[in-house]
């Protein structure tokens, strides 16, 4: 019996495997049995981790022939050793840790995940260093190597239907566009009722392209929060500056006929532009996720990967910029119109970082950001009509103003500049941060 009692006895870890419930007793038992000598802790008798009394130097009332664990073994050193060092020989704080994120140690496929999941919960390089780490990936490595498997896991083979899949997303990247396209020379080609009949399926083509190409690849999100905000945006894009000219002429004298001299003007070229950039905004979003994961297994730091991810991010921005202003270039020429770079660069920005935080996970600020923009142009319209009721003339003032100093384009470009200024801003210190990388691959 004495050496079923000594199997049943819970211990101090004794090796680097994942925290167990023995484990946690035994260190708790050992905290908790720590007296001083005015407590009779010291008196000539130690408490064995099961609770029972042992003599000095110590057997377990097991009866197992184990020296005791703990208070014992400062009590066999003669008393010497304080309450606090035992707990400090017997205490594991780096198993503890694991304990708390078992799920995260289990579930990680390398130590960078287990960085960027202890980093979203507030471990820092300082708290590393308390379980003596130099940084957080160093405290994750360890982590990671202790986590207990069957056996040594091989690294990531590389999918082979990953060429395919690459292949899959550019081609739908590309659709939108291509479908645009199609119903703009629909638009130039055809007149009257027919007009109306490729203007409405080439906006169903569209809508349906975009969802297929935000479904797939790098603007994949499991989360679809801002659809509707988008596509008034885009709407705007189209109609509304023909609609704002048009109000403040005592207009409209009637409904869109699909060109951009009619009673209701259509601005084509920004969303043609903007279709065409979803294939940039898809190899932008797909070289930043791939270059920060790159730079996530080299940093050494949470503070070096920040400093040179900011670079990356601003980067990758200003590329999509120039792509978006070569595709306006190119398209106005082509289509004989004005190219309307503010509000199409404003208006691209905007959507490329919201689509970006949302990819990564930060979904609050862009669904704010984009219903602010919502808001803002609506109610530009909105404050022109009521302007026309009696004694409400300044309501439509501020707008007025602002029309007359930057035409009609002043009221899209203030609302998407002001919110892509804001959510850039918002990007360079949410998507800096190892967490926002935490997926070792792109989303299908």
């Amino acid at each position: 019996m004495s050496g079923l009692g000594e199997l049943d006895r819970p211990e101090t870890p004794g090796s680097p495997g994942a925290w167990d419930e023995s484990a946690h007793r035994s260190l708790t038992d050992a905290s908790d049995g720590a007296q001083t000598p005015a407590e009779g802790g010291f008196s000539g008798e130690g408490r064995s981790p099961g609770g029972g009394r042992s003599p000095v130097g110590g057997r377990s009332s097991g009866g197992g022939g184990r020296p005791s664990e703990g208070v014992g073994a400062a009590v066999a050193d003669g008393g010497k050793q304080s309450p606090t060092a035992a707990r400090g020989a017997t205490a594991d704080p780096v198993k503890a840790l694991m304990h708390r994120h078992r799920t995260l140690c289990e579930r990680a496929v390398d130590p960078l995940e287990i960085a960027a999941g202890l980093e979203a919960h507030g471990v820092t390089d300082r708290t590393a260093a308390r379980f003596r780490h130099r940084d957080v990936f160093s405290l994750a490595e360890e982590m990671y190597a202790r986590v207990p498997r069957d056996a040594d896991t091989p690294p990531r083979a590389t999918d082979p239907s990953a060429p395919r899949a690459r292949a899959v997303w550019i081609l739908l990247a590309l659709l939108p566009g291509v479908l645009c396209a199609a119903a703009v020379a629909g638009l130039r080609l055809t007149d009257g009722r027919p007009r109306l009949i490729v203007a409405a399926a080439g906006t169903l083509a569209v809508t349906l392209a975009l969802r297929a190409a935000l479904r797939r690849g790098p603007l994949y999100a499991t989360t679809r929060t801002t659809g509707t905000r988008t596509c008034w945006l885009l709407g705007y894009a189209l109609l509304g500056d023909g609609l704002l000219g048009a109000a403040l002429a005592g207009g409209p004298d009637g409904l869109p006929d699909g060109t951009a001299d009619g009673p209701w003007p259509l601005t084509v070229v920004p969303v043609l532009a903007l279709a065409l950039a979803c294939a940039p905004a898809a190899w932008s979003a797909h070289f930043f996720a791939v270059r920060a994961r790159r730079k996530l297994t080299v940093s050494r730091g949470l503070a070096d990967f920040s400093a040179s991810v900011r670079p990356l991010l601003l980067g990758t921005f200003a590329l999509f910029l120039v792509a978006l202003t070569a595709l306006l270039a190119l398209t106005g020429a082509v289509l004989g119109e004005p190219a309307a770079y503010p509000q199409t660069l404003a208006l691209g920005a905007l959507l490329l970082l919201a689509r970006l935080l949302t990819v990564h996970g930060h979904t609050h600020a862009p669904t704010l950001v984009l219903t602010a923009a919502v808001a803002a142009e609506a109610g530009a319209l909105a404050t022109l009509f009521a302007g026309r009721l009696p004694g409400c003339g300044f309501l439509a003032v501020p707008v007025e103003e602002l029309v007359v100093a930057c035409g009609p384009a002043g009221v899209p470009t203030a609302a998407c500049g002001i919110g892509a200024l804001t959510l850039l801003i918002h990007a360079t210190r949410r998507l800096t941060r190892a967490s926002a990388h935490a997926s070792a691959e792109q989303q299908p």
